[in-house]
């Protein structure tokens, strides 16, 4: 199986998009198709037998372009519409004062007043008109086509409308030159100019919406440096990114930007993670860290062996998560498709029902024209197709920025309707890994001084508690290192004897333990103890422990707040589950629970009817993330390839899912309010452009038409641009 993301030209509603989809997905050899209409790109799963060419050709066949793969890196031309839009202002002003100019009593020109010189007149606005067309003739050349192509869309009811116009209006012009001057009052050629104005206007807003909506995803491809600095015998060479290969030792200096992902081999520093996590706080880099493409070197000199680069970067792959996550569809998408399958052919019938009605009424044919074509111009799919992936890719883009990668648009979607968010306890309300929590200092050490002594000693040991030191840099000075089986170690530094283990090394040393009740805090508190004994004198006490997620209590508070219920679910005895969620205000624990069974539990939960959220810490959750109804992960972006969860958080704050809880409603909300403002144009528009309240004095023209349907497309866009705040 293959997967690819082309570019598409010449989608202009949902329409558009709903049918190319349909259209892929029959196509023998596609396994699945889903296309944007907001960011225009099909995401295609096809088989081996298929080449790109298949996949071109088929979007061709109905009606649409496909302008190559999606790149992130290679940039778009664009080219300035600003100065063409500018031009045919003017003109439209100019036409309209010619054609109107006599109805609110302004002078008319004299050689083309419509009174007394007709022909000049209507051969003038013909002359004017022209440009119009070759300026929409995108308009009319995809409207042509997606009506043989049997997949209508508001490009075919804007050109059998305009057409329309303008076939009757020379029809009227050469009966006008025939001498028959009472058709001068039947020329609409100002319609069809306004009415392709004003579409291209609106295609303009929205074009400037949808740039605005790939912001985060540009800033992300744009984050990395063009260049990188490799150290070679001679010193250091500047090469291109495409140049680095993998093994590459790469230098990185203060005040420049980490080139590609790899480890550190020398060195130490500060780095700017921001772009990928949301953190503003720089991390702590050193020998062995991992650093990732574009984070800014802070304050130190590295070197780094390149270990992930091009498409195989963590930029390069958040980029394609979340171009493929707003290619997907979410449910609430399936209503406005679903319409809009629907909604042009009705438009079409309703016209023509319109037009028939009106000359069986008794309507001249021109008055009964103005009503066809007005039912077409006013109809908006545009508004319906915009409504939800508008909102959704936003969003997405923004939680993106803040270190929040979503791998399927469903989770906006899903995220608000949680009810119920069970915790994994190692990785996920812990780090994971021991760490020093507490420090009894009773030498005349500083605790520094103190911790490296024991760092120096706990380096020659492959115990699990010698991790907790092992981020220490340390000079190795220790001599004679032996184990004692079940209690700790014993080495040499300089001419002084050190004893570190637990509460048995006082035996093998033969002193008194004076400190029981310190001890006996710290045990009670979950720490593992480490006694540290210089010459047969206690000089520290050290509690180490899986130390709890920085805001986990207040995360946890605010869920309990919003009557979300949280579990927690963990291997461990109970005891030690029990210290966890005691101090964290959890009570729903489940302890010495097996993968298998967090799965079970999961699963029971979500047929007992809750919305379950699962928050573990990547592939050792795999299957309990995926039983839920949205998995996140906390494991870091330097494995997301790999990851299952439906949502990875980039900065491991457990914090960040209520912010994710709180985008989906705001996005539900706004699209909510896009679909009301669509459907209730049209729902508005249609009548009065039918006729049904003349008897009331409401009806419009198709110019009013043409703005009307703009400004109902900008509703939506500037609606949904308040998810940008």
């Amino acid at each position: 199986m293959n997967k690819v993301i082309l570019r598409i030209d010449g989608m202009s509603c949902s329409a558009c998009s709903s049918g190319l989809e349909k259209y892929l997905n029959r196509q023998d050899g596609i396994i699945s198709a889903s296309v944007n209409l907001v960011l225009a790109e099909a995401s295609i799963e096809y088989e081996d037998n298929l080449t790109l060419e298949d996949l071109d050709r088929f979007v061709s066949e109905a009606g649409f372009e496909s302008l190559g793969v999606y790149d992130p890196r290679k940039e778009e031309k664009k080219v300035n519409k600003k100065n063409y839009f500018l031009v045919f202002a003017c003109l439209l002003i100019l036409l309209m004062y010619i054609s109107m100019s006599h109805m609110i009593g302004l002078p008319a020109i004299p050689l083309l007043n419509m009174s007394t010189h007709a022909v000049n007149y209507g051969v003038f606005l013909l002359v004017l008109t022209i440009p119009f067309l070759i300026y929409g003739f995108d308009i009319i050349k995809n409207g042509i086509k997606n009506l043989l192509n049997r997949i209508p869309n508001m490009d075919s009811l804007v050109t059998v409308g305009v057409l329309s116009s303008f076939i009757y209006s020379l029809f009227s012009l050469i009966m006008v030159i025939n001498g028959k001057n009472e058709y001068v009052e039947r020329m609409y050629f100002e319609g069809v100019a306004t009415i392709i104005f004003f579409v291209k206007l609106g295609r303009i807003i929205e074009h400037k919406s949808n740039e605005k909506t790939k912001e985060a995803i540009e800033e992300l491809v744009q984050i990395t440096p063009d260049y990188a600095f490799l150290k070679t015998k001679n010193g250091e060479k500047k090469i291109t990114i495409d140049e680095v290969k993998k093994g590459d030792i790469l230098i990185c200096k203060e005040g420049e930007k980490i080139a590609v992902d790899g480890f550190i081999v020398s060195g130490k520093t500060h780095v700017d993670e921001s772009f990928i996590t949301g953190e503003s706080t720089p991390s702590k880099k050193r020998e062995k860290d991992y650093v990732v493409a574009g984070s800014m070197n802070i304050d130190g000199y590295i070197e780094y062996r390149a270990e992930k680069i091009g498409r195989n970067s963590t930029i390069s792959e958040i980029v394609r998560l979340v171009i493929e996550s707003t290619n997907t569809k979410a449910k609430i998408s399936a209503l406005s498709d679903k319409v809009s399958s629907y909604f042009v052919p009705s438009i079409f019938i309703i016209a023509f029902i319109t037009f028939i009605s009106y000359l069986l009424y008794g309507y001249e044919f021109n008055e009964s024209l103005i009503s066809f074509v007005s039912v077409l111009v006013v109809a908006c799919p545009c508004a319906l197709g915009l409504a939800t992936p508008l909102a959704i890719v936003i969003s997405e883009g923004k939680c993106a920025k803040s270190g929040i990668l979503i791998k399927s648009s469903q989770v906006l979607e899903n995220a608000n309707l949680i009810d119920t968010i069970v915790f994994d306890k190692t990785g996920t309300l812990t780090y994971g890994k021991l760490k020093v929590s507490k420090i009894y200092n009773y030498s005349n050490y500083s605790e520094s001084e103190l911790i490296k002594i024991v760092s120096m000693i706990e380096k020659h040991s492959n115990h699990p508690i010698a991790s907790a030191f092992k981020n220490e840099i340390v000079e190795d000075k220790v001599d004679n290192v032996t184990v004692i089986g079940g209690i700790g170690l014993k080495a040499k530094i300089n001419k002084d004897i050190y004893y570190l283990g637990n509460n048995k090394i006082f035996r093998k040393v033969n002193i008194e333990n004076n400190y029981k009740s310190d001890e006996e805090e710290l045990a009670n508190d979950g720490n593992t103890i480490i006694y540290v004994i210089e010459n047969r004198k206690i000089i520290g006490l050290i509690g180490v422990k899986d130390i709890l997620r920085e805001n986990i209590k207040e995360t946890i508070d605010e869920l309990k707040r919003r009557n979300i219920n949280v579990i927690m679910l963990t291997g461990d005895n109970e005891k030690t589950a029990n210290i966890v969620a005691k101090s964290i205000g959890i009570k729903d624990i489940r302890a010495n629970v097996l993968p298998k069974d967090k799965t079970n539990i999961i699963k029971e939960l979500s047929k007992s009817g809750k919305k379950v959220m699962m928050v573990g810490d990547g592939i050792n959750d795999a299957a309990s993330l995926a039983s839920s109804l949205i998995g996140v992960s906390i494991k870091s972006g330097t494995d997301i390839a790999s990851n299952s969860a439906d949502v990875i958080l980039m900065n491991d704050n457990i914090n960040n899912i209520i912010k994710l809880i709180d985008r989906s409603k705001k996005t539900i909300k706004i699209i909510k309010e896009n679909l009301f403002w669509a459907f209730i144009y049209n729902i508005i528009m249609i009548p009065i452009a039918i006729g049904l309240f003349k008897s009331f004095s409401v009806s419009i023209n198709p110019m009013i038409s043409s703005i009307s349907m703009m400004i109902s497309s900008l509703t939506v866009v500037i609606n949904s641009l308040r998810l940008r705040r």
